[in-house]
């Protein structure tokens, strides 16, 4: 049992200062005033707590004193700043106690989170998240669902007008370009590639008519270059006859004459 001291005032009055007491917040400052089950010397008792703290910790990690929390029983927590990386918000906490007619005593040491430590969330049990998700899948699959569904809707109004489209036009057609229309312009285009043919054929007519004519030509003038050689040559064997002729008379008058 902690002793207090006497304090003037009512019962009202210390029952006020016990509920103030009960309801400090960590990181009191110190002048705010001490309550009536607040033991002075357990406040004052900061360098038993200093002593404490450098047994499990490094003194460069030890801060300045950032005020005190009353606990119940009348318990004090002093605390202290942390100066630990990766610990921002927190502070070393030595909660201390006396009993009556003693020396104040440490009875915990730790480091605690403040308002704005960052801290892990809240543990959730594993049947809680597991519903969870299972709920989140069933929206996703949900959602995916309807924009099927609106996929679908949207294909069939193409369909619908891809088939108010097919009426208008035709099998053959091409890019909606109507077939009827292109097909005068085709007719006249195989007109055009007919008469070119006919004229071709006409003209490869006429070069073979005048080749022949040639040709018949040639073989006339053959005939008659042949004529006149074998014309030339009778003549020539006559007059080889006729000298023989002479030759034999000379020789005959020559032999008479002998």
């Amino acid at each position: 049992m902690t002793s207090t001291p006497e304090t003037p005032g009512t019962d009202e009055e210390s029952a006020i200062d016990e509920e103030s007491a009960i309801d400090e917040e960590p990181g009191t400052d110190e002048s705010a005033g001490v309550s009536a089950l607040t033991d002075p010397a357990l406040l004052e008792a900061r360098d038993l707590a200093l002593l404490a703290l450098r047994e499990i910790t490094p003194e460069a990690t030890i801060g300045d004193p950032a005020g005190h929390r009353v606990e119940a029983d009348g318990v004090v927590s002093l605390l202290f700043s942390n100066r630990l990386a990766g610990y921002p918000g927190w502070f070393w906490t030595v909660s201390l106690a006396r009993v009556a007619d003693a020396e104040p005593t440490v009875l915990e040491v730790e480091l605690l989170p403040g308002d704005d430590a960052l801290v892990a969330p809240d543990w959730v049990p594993w049947a809680e998240r597991l519903a969870d998700y299972q709920a989140a899948q069933a929206a996703a699959a949900q959602e995916g669902a309807d924009d099927d569904a609106s996929d679908f809707d949207d294909d069939d109004e193409d369909d619908d007008e891809a088939d108010d489209d097919a009426s208008i036009l035709h099998a053959g057609d091409v890019d909606g370009v109507d077939i009827d229309e292109l097909a005068p312009d085709a007719d006249s285009d195989e007109d055009d590639a007919d008469g070119d043919d006919s004229d071709e054929d006409d003209s490869d007519e006429d070069d073979d008519a005048d080749g022949d004519d040639s040709d018949e030509d040639d073989s006339d003038e053959d005939d008659d270059s042949e004529e006149d050689d074998d014309s030339d040559d009778s003549e020539e064997d006559e007059d080889d006859d006729s000298q023989e002729d002479v030759t034999d008379s000379d020789e005959d008058d020559s032999d008479d004459e002998n």
